[in-house]
């Protein structure tokens, strides 16, 4: 989760940067990506890659769509909603059924 929270920080710093130039979002964007990776490899000591980077792109995309909704006024769909609903409902279904995922 926390390598989840640093990947959304990242893009949400990406966003702020107008395509890096600002400085301090540009300088944000590479310190949290560069710990989100961190954390997101110490994981692979526990998880199959394919299962953690489904379960954090999955999970990054949600949060980022919220981000751009709540922070940068973007606005979603009912399709994009209903997708995002999708990608949140294979999550819970790993995390509840799959035998690679770790409880």
């Amino acid at each position: 989760m926390l390598a989840v929270a640093a990947e959304t920080i990242g893009t949400s710093a990406l966003q702020a940067s107008q395509q890096f130039t600002r400085l301090w979002p540009s300088v944000l964007v590479v310190v949290a990506y560069a710990i989100s990776f961190y954390l997101l490899s110490l994981t692979l000591r526990y998880m199959p890659v394919g299962i953690m980077y489904a379960m954090w792109s999955g999970l990054g995309i949600v949060f980022i769509a919220l981000i751009g909704w709540l922070v940068f006024r973007q606005t979603l769909d009912l399709p994009a909603v209903f997708g995002m609903a999708l990608i949140l409902a294979g999550i819970v279904i790993i995390q509840l059924f799959s035998k690679t995922a770790v409880h």
